[in-house]
This record gives structure tokens, sequence and C-alpha cells, in this order.
């Protein structure tokens, strides 16, 4: 009985992974607010490391997502393909890998710090509010984007928008948030800079994914049994799903709308997590 259980927050965690890893809301704020309404049911394997390594895990249906999505654009060696488009793509990916220099530095090397001294409810609210004032702010300039295309993106662009992801390494920004952000800071156009997150997610949540696993083989001493396997193919599927849906709204909402409603939104949940753990006294689970 306490497996179903963990099929049904494996469920309902998929579904909070599919649609905040995409809009500029952070994942990590609404995981630890449904947690901790999930957290009293019983439980057989979503459970102490297992769940953590769970959390980012079910991170690859989301990267599938992009990848079914944008397959076409991503694949360099498709043969609808141009050679000239080819070396196009070939020429975004090395975009995208400088992209993903700071930010895959410095959580390899401030991985365990960062969780130790930042994953609690007060920097989660923090970061929620700053950052929903940011957007605000930001898509009040109505800065005109030079920056309209991927292929038109300067390498120094890329690696400035990877720098601005970095600030996600501290859970409540939003690593889709940070980003966007910072693209469209440096001149980009909103729907380019949310192309160019869902794309730089892809070896970015791979890399994070692979790592969690790995970690968690070596401290357990143990391989994954079938009953977590399982649980955790269900919240992939999930999370896979439900991210093409995210995906295919947020490009739609863009093209006729900015950032401000989710700057609004942001603040609102970082509200709720102030009077959630203010009131309760509840620790982060």
């Amino acid at each position: 009985m306490d497996l179903f259980f963990d099929y049904l927050k494996s469920i309902i965690l998929g579904i909070v992974q599919g649609i905040t890893e995409w809009l500029p809301v952070s994942s990590t704020g609404h995981m630890i607010l449904v947690n901790q309404f999930i957290s009293g049911l019983p439980s057989a394997v979503l459970k102490d490391g297992f769940f953590e390594m769970f959390l980012v895990v079910i991170q690859f249906g989301s990267i599938l997502a992009v990848v079914t999505l944008y397959f076409n654009r991503l694949n360099p060696f498709s043969p609808k393909k141009t050679a000239k488009q080819k070396k196009d793509t070939w020429t975004m990916w090395g975009k995208v890998l400088v992209a993903c220099i700071p930010a895959g530095i410095i959580g390899l090397l401030l991985d365990d710090f960062l969780d130790e001294h930042f994953y609690n409810a007060p920097t989660v609210a923090a970061t929620l509010i700053i950052y929903g004032i940011l957007f605000i702010i930001i898509e009040s300039r109505n800065k005109k984007p030079h920056t309209k295309s991927i292929d038109k993106m300067s390498y120094k662009t890329a690696l400035g928008i990877g720098a601005f992801q970095m600030l996600s390494l501290i859970p409540g920004t939003s690593r889709s948030g940070s980003t966007i952000l910072g693209a469209v800071i440096l001149g980009t156009a909103r729907d380019v800079a949310a192309e160019f997150s869902f794309f730089l997610a892809v070896p970015i949540m791979l890399g994070a994914s692979l790592l969690k696993i790995a970690k968690y083989v070596a401290e357990s001493g143990f391989g994954i049994s079938g009953a977590e396997i399982g649980v955790l193919l269900v919240g992939m599927a999930v999370a896979y799903i439900v991210s093409i849906a995210a995906i295919k709204f947020l490009m739609g909402y863009i093209r006729k709308h900015d950032f401000k409603a989710f700057g609004w939104y942001r603040i609102v949940v970082g509200i709720l997590v102030i009077l959630y753990f203010g009131i309760t006294g509840a620790q982060v689970v």
C-alpha cells in the first residue's frame, strides 16, 4: 500500500516538475511547497537519499520533451538539412556548450555546499520575490532586442547568458527564469531567450541527473531496486508529457505577452512560502 502512495507522489511531483521547469517560476520553490503537503503520506521508497535523487532525475523526462519538440532543430545530422544548416546547428551547440561552462564548473565545485546552506525556506522565498520584481522592472523598460535568432547570437552573449544561469544554483531562482532574464537584459528577443534556455537545459539537466544517480549509488552502496525504478519512470513519464504542454504554452504566450505576469506570480508564491513556514514553523523536508 505504501508503494501506491509513492506512485501517487511521483505523479504529483512529475506534474509540478513538468510545468515549473520551463516557466520562469522556480521548480524548486514549488517542489518544496508541494512536498510539504505530501510528505505526510506513507512511503516505501520515495524518501531519504532516493527522494533527493528522484527530484533531480525526473528532470530527464523534461529533457526528452525538448528533444522531441525540437529534434530536427537540434539534430546536426538531419538529412532534411543543407550543409549550411548542419553547420549552423553545430554552431548553435557550440554556443550552448559555452553557456554551460559557468554553471557547470560552479555546480560541480559547490553542489553540496549550496544544498546545505541555501536549501531553506527563507532563501527560496527571497529569490522568488526578488526575481519576480526584477522581471517586472526589466519588462517595464521595453528595451528593443537586437538578437532576434540564435544564429545571430554571439558567443559572448551566450557566455553572458551562462553567467546568469549560475544564479539558478541558489534554490528558488529558477534556471529558466535566470537564463531568460539574463538573455533579455543582454538584448535577446523573448522567444529566442526562451528557446535558448530550453536548449541550454539539455546538457545541464542531463549532467545533473547523471551526477545525482552516481552519487546516490556510491553513497548507498547498492543499486536501484525495481520499485525505485518504477516510481522514477512514472515521474519521468509524467514530467515528459506535462513538459511538452508547458513548452508549447510558453512559446505561444510570449509571442503576444511579456513576462510581467510571471513576475507577479513569483511574488505571490514567495509570500505564500513566507506565510506557510512562518506560521507553521515547519522545516523544509
